[in-house]
């Protein structure tokens, strides 16, 4: 790559730029230098591993930093830590510490047989070829002298990196960790790289029988927030024949066939994935939509849901298509898909709230687009956004609406760009009704018919009718409210 250049040692050293890059992001972590220094003089060799050099080399912004430290035991290594502010030991088997000032993790080589209660051998000494041989990938396999900026590649990551490929450093270690297999999926998406020949009969062929579905919706939520285009790792699912396993209701969409008139494209699987891809690309920003809480955990949840949501929309086709006096038709299609996304979502995720908001989505994708084709009074917007709430909003289900819209591209696997005339008409009756964040509050309270009737059933009942008509006929005005749902009481009890 043109990042590496080789010194008169024949050892590869990153280039002045990316020195200079390295540099910048430790002055983040001061004393981060001084401890580097500090680790050198005991004896030991700093080195930043992992996602980070991986990263660097990508011109991807570093977030976290990882250290291993060769040369010293873990209690020496502690010693040095010390010096430099609070220490905690991560767990004294793994030989990981965390500096609480620096908020970064410094770990000693290690051999283990990983999984989730893996047997662990500290080695202070350990080659480097040894020590990253138990990596998943040679891209993550890497690592930077902290004082020299020499790069250690055993496995020669940069060369994958440049050529876009996943491989692995040792093929018995990577079958050891079976999430493993999940992490090349949401690479795959993240970075758009791809297995060799030898990782992917790995991956057709490795249990992942064991693996939790806390760490499986870890990874799926990287490959949906992270990729640009999140469709690379589901087709790499189908590729390898796994996909059936993973997502059974979704390869039942496979070769399921639509009317080519509004669907292009192909059968139900090509459309859901061109609908990913488009969701992931209106999720990281599109002129007709507000942006609000960029980058909180509440913004990231609305965005799975989103993608979620984009996955199942038309997982009921496999159900409901039929020919229609010659034309392919899928009428209820929406319905029959809740119970389906429900079934699929809780394989990749146990929240859930997300599952109900996601499939709340499903339930309603076609309504939008139906408002705005037969010219709805703003009364159906508003009972819209009631039957979404409190979950969901119009602005949610206007992104899905167009995913749903863009996801039929016939001359590429990308979805289109445009087609969003319909989804900003829906959008802007929606705030003309001021329902297009949150459903219109009701008027009438319990408190206000505690006073003529008790709580229970009946006045739900009473509350419920004054919000549709609060909604279909507009009447806002309290007193009038109460007076119609009483009289409406006063008609029950005389029949």
């Amino acid at each position: 790559m043109s990042d590496v250049k080789v010194n008169n040692l024949g050892l590869n050293k990153i280039s002045k730029k990316m020195q200079s890059e390295l540099i910048e992001c430790i002055d983040n972590y001061r004393p981060l230098q001084d401890i580097v220094k500090e680790i050198s003089k005991a004896g030991g060799i700093a080195l930043l591993v992992g996602g980070a050099v991986r990263d660097l080399f990508l011109g991807i912004a570093i977030k976290d930093l990882d250290i291993e430290v060769y040369g010293l035991s873990p209690e020496r290594l502690e010693e040095v830590l010390k010096k430099f502010g609070p220490v905690s030991l991560v767990g004294k088997s793994f030989g990981v510490f965390r500096s609480h000032r620096l908020d970064v993790d410094f770990s000693v080589p290690r051999k283990d047989s990983s999984g989730r209660k893996p047997e662990v051998e500290i080695d202070p000494f350990m080659s480097f070829e040894d020590a990253f041989s138990r990596r998943d990938l040679t891209i993550n396999a890497m690592g930077i002298d902290l004082l020299s900026y020499d790069l250690v590649d055993p496995f020669d990551g940069q060369k994958d990196l440049a050529n876009k490929t996943l491989s692995c450093p040792d093929k018995t270690k990577f079958t050891e960790d079976p999430l493993r297999f999940y992490r090349v999926m949401q690479f795959i998406g993240r970075f758009e790289m791809y297995p060799d020949n030898e990782l992917n009969d790995i991956c057709k062929n490795m249990d992942i029988s064991k693996v939790s579905t806390e760490r499986i919706s870890s990874e799926f939520e990287k490959l949906f927030l992270k990729s640009r285009r999140p469709s690379l790792g589901i087709r790499w699912l189908k590729d390898i024949d796994r996909l059936r396993e993973i997502l059974p209701q979704l390869a039942d969409t496979v070769e399921i066939k639509q009317e080519p008139k509004w669907h292009p494209e192909g059968d139900v699987f090509e459309h859901t994935m061109q609908c990913v891809d488009a969701a992931a690309n209106i999720n990281r920003g599109c002129a007709i939509f507000e942006i609000e809480g960029e980058g909180s955990r509440e913004k990231d949840l609305e965005k799975l849901i989103i993608i979620y949501a984009a996955l199942c929309h038309d997982l009921g086709k496999f159900l409901a298509t039929t020919i229609v006096d010659g034309k392919i038709k899928s009428i209820g299609h929406e319905r029959v898909g809740v119970k389906l996304a429900k079934k699929l979502l809780s394989k990749i995720t146990k929240n859930k709230d997300l599952i109900e908001a996601a499939v709340k989505l499903v339930q309603y994708h076609m309504v939008p687009c139906q408002l705005v084709d037969s010219n709805s009074k703003p009364a159906a917007y508003k009972r819209l956004a009631a039957k979404l709430a409190p979950n969901v909003t119009m602005q949610m289900i206007a992104k899905i609406c167009l995913a749903d819209k863009q996801g039929r591209n016939p001359e590429s696997q990308e979805p289109l760009t445009s087609d969003s005339d319909t989804i900003e008409k829906f959008l802007k009756i929606s705030k003309d009704a001021h329902v297009d964040k949150k459903p219109e509050a009701a008027v009438l309270l319990g408190r206000d018919l505690i006073s003529e009737i008790k709580p229970g059933p009946q006045m739900g009942k009473l509350l419920k009718l004054a919000y549709k008509i609060q909604i279909d006929q507009g009447i806002i005005d309290k007193q009038e409210l109460k007076n119609i749902v009483m009289q409406e009481l006063v008609s029950v009890g005389d029949k």
